[in-house]
């Protein structure tokens, strides 16, 4: 079978990485063409059509500023649709490009399928329509999202949360501390603090500042950035002002788990830190920051931002906001989980809480096998041998059915 696959930033490559493993360890004549990053390239055996670097944009002024190479980007994703003319479309998050590539393969018969849920619950809720008449099938990673779907007669199907594989199978394989250090050259033997300021170099350039700044507050602790794999070192280092500036590649995990505590922009970081058991900060700070703060307290109809506060319905990580998002804020909130307190016992006690409500579900897999029996992907066509997995509990595989199906939560 034919796959197209959209993934617009580091997290979505990532996910869609695993996703593209488990469909070619069940269609082993899978032909795979994709928007994505170098983990997604890696899985696939090739490069991408387009490279998720030359498609992030955060915040609404950079929207604007950024629209005409959007369209370029849309352009060619439509191209691609119409000359490959694959017999799925896979699109990973990203809603605001991909639900108009949604409506574009809708209108060649092409079906849908649709792995992490756009937010539609926090804002735009009017995308529910849309949703609803151009993707055929969605696949929910946070539970809740199940009970709001049905309001609006949608039924998804909740396939767990794929950062729960991917951080299991990174704590079993993370390096002693001794061997990390040296390795990333952390020759400082003060505690750690993980500056974790998100995927994109807008992200990057509003938020690493103020985290620096913050962190330079407990001279009894280092800073230590977690980078993302797209963005040089040399980037970092300039924003930071900082040619010594601390920065680990490829070892986000492990840097987080020997870390006393961590300063994390909003986002699929936030749930990972909290997976890993690291007591957080969470920030984001965004261009515009007035008119997008406006905007924001208008829009969302949702009490919390980051994913841990989200999936527990309470608030366990302190959310520092836009104009809210200060040095002075952030070293408030820091001071109390960088040392036992009822504050840092109160985050850890809550990241349980999450995890139960998240299951244990393989991600990846399940989706994968979801879209393979849509399209008649026989049983004969799975390899004899498998690629090595890790060792989680997992879905049984499900028997084809027609209709979408209704999420378990």
């Amino acid at each position: 079978m034919k796959y197209v696959i959209i993934a617009g930033e580091a997290s979505g490559d990532l996910h869609a990485a695993n996703v593209i493993k488990s469909i070619k360890n069940i269609d082993n004549a899978a032909e795979i063409r994709f928007f994505g990053g170098d983990l997604m390239a890696k899985a696939a055996g090739h490069a991408p059509d387009l490279h998720y670097d030359q498609m992030n944009v955060m915040g609404f002024s950079e929207v604007l500023r950024k629209l005409p190479v959007i369209l370029r980007n849309l352009k060619q994703a439509k191209s691609l649709l119409r000359d490959f003319r694959p017999d799925a479309l896979v699109l990973v998050d990203y809603p605001g490009f991909n639900l108009k590539l949604a409506k574009y393969a809708h209108g060649l018969h092409i079906p849908v399928h649709y792995f992490i849920s756009p937010k539609v619950w926090a804002w735009k809720e009017w995308r529910v329509k849309k949703i609803k008449k151009y993707v055929d099938r969605m696949y929910s990673i946070l539970p809740f999202e199940v009970g709001f779907f049905k309001k609006h007669n949608y039924d998804v199907t909740y396939v767990g949360n794929p950062s729960v594989q991917e951080i299991a199978y990174s704590i079993g394989h993370i390096p002693p501390k001794k061997h990390f250090m040296e390795r990333q050259g952390l020759d400082d033997p003060r505690p750690i603090i993980a500056l974790l300021p998100g995927s994109r170099r807008g992200e990057i350039r509003n938020n690493l500042p103020l985290m620096i700044a913050a962190a330079k507050r407990f001279p009894d602790f280092q800073y230590v950035v977690g980078a993302a794999p797209a963005v040089p070192e040399k980037f970092y280092r300039e924003i930071a002002q900082d040619p010594g500036l601390k920065v680990v590649f490829g070892s986000t995990h492990t840097l987080l788990k020997y870390s006393q505590a961590a300063i994390v922009t909003s986002g699929t970081a936030t749930l990972e830190t909290a997976l890993i058991g690291t007591p957080q900060v969470v920030v984001y700070r965004a261009n515009g920051v007035k008119l997008s703060y406006k905007i924001m307290e208008k829009l969302l109809k949702v009490k919390y931002v980051s994913l841990p506060n989200l999936i527990v319905g309470n608030s366990i990580v302190p959310e520092l906001l836009v104009h809210n998002c200060t040095v002075e804020s952030i070293a408030r909130e820091l001071s109390p989980i960088l040392q036992p307190s009822p504050r840092r016992e109160w985050q850890i006690a809550g990241y349980r809480t999450m995890q139960r409500k998240l299951g244990n579900s393989v991600a990846s897999e399940y989706v994968a096998e979801l879209i393979t029996d849509s399209l008649g992907v026989a049983e004969s066509e799975i390899p004899a041998e498998d690629a090595p997995k890790p060792q989680i509990c997992k879905r049984p595989r499900r028997k084809k059915q027609p209709q979408r199906e209704e999420s378990e939560s």
